[in-house]
């Protein structure tokens, strides 16, 4: 499969690139998607909830009433999980909830969310750019160029670029990443994946 090069303006240049069949065309696998993205969501959470229980709770420790003679529950401590004020019973403590996933598991899922983005034409290739000061009114007039900009993307750079990085920054739809930050999730949250022309042969390159 080819794609056409773009320029920044939405221009053809007339260069085309062959996507290597071996990223770009293989039989996608959907449970390796869903695994890589569950991981990456995991990963991200802070599991920092905390609820206190009943050692933890301020009150008194006198028994609240006598054992017998109240036609009631005994009841001993205020801080009891029955009483309003008292400890949470089984709540929320800190956790991490990271887990690991096999290397050949998430380059299988990467893969495959990027054969789906290839199937569904959502794939752009323009030539290497760079801003020459961090404007995002110069980074959204690419994206209307390329006619994005009211659909979520991810833009794929081969190293590190500030400027591009800081005038993307302020939109909320747009992301920037290197090839090598590129993960299942971001291809699969985004409609398009553009890719700069260094980025994409970088990561063909790479692959074995």
């Amino acid at each position: 499969m080819e794609v056409a090069v773009l320029d920044i303006a939405g221009k053809d240049t007339g260069k085309k690139i062959k996507l290597k069949k071996s990223i770009f065309g293989i039989e996608p696998n959907d449970h390796a998607i869903y695994l890589d993205v569950k991981q990456y969501m995991a990963n991200n959470r802070q599991g920092t909830h905390k609820a206190k229980e009943r050692s933890e709770i301020t009150g008194s420790t006198r028994k609240i009433k006598r054992q017998k003679g109240t036609g009631t529950a005994r009841a001993g401590s205020i801080k009891s999980p029955i009483f309003r004020g008292g400890g949470r019973a089984f709540g929320p403590q800190p956790r991490d909830y990271s887990f690991k996933l096999n290397k050949k598991l998430k380059q299988l899922a990467r893969k495959s969310a990027l054969t789906y983005k290839a199937k569904s034409n959502a794939i752009l290739v323009v030539e290497d750019f760079t801003l020459e000061a961090p404007k995002t009114k110069d980074y959204l007039k690419m994206l209307n160029s390329l006619k994005i900009n009211e659909k979520k993307s991810v833009v794929v750079l081969n190293e590190p670029n500030k400027n591009i990085y800081l005038s993307s920054r302020n939109l909320q739809d747009s992301k920037v990443l290197t090839v090598s930050e590129l993960n299942t999730y971001e291809i699969m949250n985004a409609s398009n994946v553009v890719f700069v022309e260094s980025s994409l042969n970088s990561l063909q390159k790479d692959d074995k």
